[in-house]
């Protein structure tokens, strides 16, 4: 242990094991999806973090973590990006570093049952209180929460229909730092210089960490046997359009021919919607009747409306926006629902007075979209209603749960990740339906462009199979409507609540102490305690 310190007492290398440690969680999710791997992947960050020899070193354990987590859930990016995917992490990596200092603050030294049990609050709600604060729209969204790698998990899909992927990221978060007090509790004892006697106060120490690890147990349990199910009454039959990439000059054209195609091939099999996904028609429709004339005559021959995505610069107000369009027999219906939340960097830039200089090191957007100034419920035929989204939109779970409060039956992202076929997104953006599905207790339609297109029912559970990122197909899925109202629905993040009240109350009690500390020369207090005596310096 004497040795393992000295190695670390070097900045950069303990820099380097800390930006390992914060990407091992990457490996939760998808392409490898290793769920189970999310519950102990902050062991080793945690177990770093703690024995930072000052709060200084903690807040760069902190960071270091950060850009290695950032980094990792956004490797994607590096081809297109390039250098600036290290800004970007670096910078978004910054806000973890208080989370380092908390953690040596609560598990540094030897810590009693007191501080543990403080400890497993206060350390959840920072790292939450993180992922709150870089899930703003602005500094990336919400892509990588900790609690999203649980997607695929019945038992975790019915906790994110009681407190949404926040109480996930919670409870995984507080696992993991459980499990590190463990590990420490264990490491201590097989390192005592008297191997058969334990330190005061490691039993009790033991017995709160295994208490949590219970708890969490208990919460599970419960969510997934008393937590209402969303009642299936009826279904509808929803057809996926995915053409697959087209690239060359003219793609835009022949994208909509091979759509055009695809669709034909639903004639007669008593669709009641068909989505094509984002970016699916590359010219506004006011300046191209000829397009709107064939969707129309599609939809007759298909005797279902089409919901297709524009991305055009529009021919009745400046500037280019992304827009879901909603098609029947006669042409557009007049639901149309224009992209709120854009991707920073990929269609617009922020700051680009400042930062307009990453349209020259990689793919960045040349030119910002507009957004859009409120969320659309469409009517599709008489009984039907539905939400859309625009790709990045399905991330937040706030949209889709407003969707679900305004009446939406069926939730739908229209999406296209040709940029990043061959990388671990399109796995990753696909999985983010299951948890919105769930959260809301209504299905959700992922529909693709390019990527990986899936459909989910109103638990979180996959209908059908995913389109993979080489099909170019249209495929039709019986999805389940659902009535009631998750507790998600209803109450909203309130784990977010509980833990941003969790760190004012750790704020309060720290403020309190430090009013009552004595200062100057009249501070008095007890000698600090030691493991095990030491020389008299002279002098005292």
């Amino acid at each position: 242990m004497k040795w393992s310190g000295q190695w670390l007492a070097s900045p950069w290398r303990r820099s380097a094991i800390a930006a390992l440690a914060g990407a091992l969680p990457m490996l939760a999710f998808p392409a490898p999806s290793w769920w189970w791997f999310a519950w102990v992947a902050l062991v080793p960050w945690l177990l770093l973090a703690r024995t930072a020899p000052t709060g200084k070193r903690a807040l760069y354990d902190g960071w270091w973590g950060g850009f290695g987590f950032m980094l990792a859930v956004h490797h994607w990016l590096l081809p297109n990006l390039h250098v600036f995917t290290f800004v970007i992490a670096a910078l978004l990596g910054a806000l973890w570093a208080p989370w380092g200092w908390l953690v040596r603050r609560f598990l540094g030294g030897a810590p009693g049952a007191r501080r543990i049990a403080a400890a497993l609050l206060v350390l959840p709600s920072g790292w939450l209180a993180v992922e709150l604060v870089r899930s703003w729209e602005g500094l990336g969204g919400p892509w990588g929460m900790l609690g999203a790698s649980q997607w695929q998990q019945e038992p975790a899909l019915r906790l994110a229909s009681v407190g949404g992927v926040w109480l996930l990221s919670l409870l995984v978060v507080t696992v993991n730092v459980a499990v590190a007090v463990l590990v420490a509790v264990l490491v201590a004892a097989w390192t005592s210089p008297a191997p058969g006697t334990a330190r005061a106060g490691t039993r009790a120490v033991t017995v709160v960490a295994v208490t949590a690890l219970a708890l969490t147990a208990i919460a599970t349990f419960a969510a997934h046997v008393w937590s209402p199910r969303p009642g299936t009454d009826a279904h509808v039959r929803i057809a996926v359009v995915q053409p697959g990439i087209i690239g060359g000059a003219d793609s835009g054209e022949r994208r909509f021919d091979r759509e055009e195609r695809l669709t034909r091939d639903l004639a007669g099999q008593d669709v009641d919607l068909i989505v094509w996904g984002e970016s699916s028609v590359g010219f506004d429709l006011g300046d191209r009747p000829d397009l709107t004339r064939r969707l129309a005559a599609l939809s007759r021959e298909t005797d279902a409306e089409i919901l297709v995505n524009v991305d055009a610069r529009r021919s009745d107000r400046p500037g280019i926006y992304k827009s879901s369009v909603l098609i029947g027999p006669d042409g557009p219906t007049g639901d149309r629902y224009d992209k709120m939340r854009l991707v920073p960097f990929g269609e617009y830039i922020p700051a680009r007075s400042v930062l307009g200089w990453a349209t020259s090191v990689g793919e960045a957007a040349a030119e910002d979209r507009r957004r859009g100034t409120e969320q659309v419920v469409m009517n599709v035929g008489e009984s039907l209603r539905i939400g859309p989204m625009v790709c990045f939109e399905s991330a937040f779970p706030d949209l889709s749960r407003s969707l679900a409060r305004d009446g939406a039956d069926v939730l739908i992202a229209q999406s296209a990740t040709s940029t990043f076929q061959q990388s671990w997104a399109p796995a990753q953006h696909a999985s983010l339906a299951a948890l919105r599905a769930a959260e809301t207790g209504r299905p959700m339609v992922h529909a693709t462009l390019t990527g990986i297109s899936a459909v989910y029912g109103p638990s979180g559970h996959r209908v059908g199979s995913w389109l993979g990122t080489d099909a170019s197909a249209a495929e039709v899925y019986e999805v389940p409507l659902a009535d009631g109202v998750t507790p998600y629905a209803r109450l909203g993040a309130w784990p977010v609540y509980a833990a941003l009240l969790v760190l004012a109350a750790y704020g309060l009690v720290e403020g309190a102490r430090a009013v009552r500390r004595p200062r100057g020369p009249e501070r008095r207090g007890p000698p600090a305690r030691t493991v095990r005596a030491s020389p008299a310096r002279p002098g005292r």
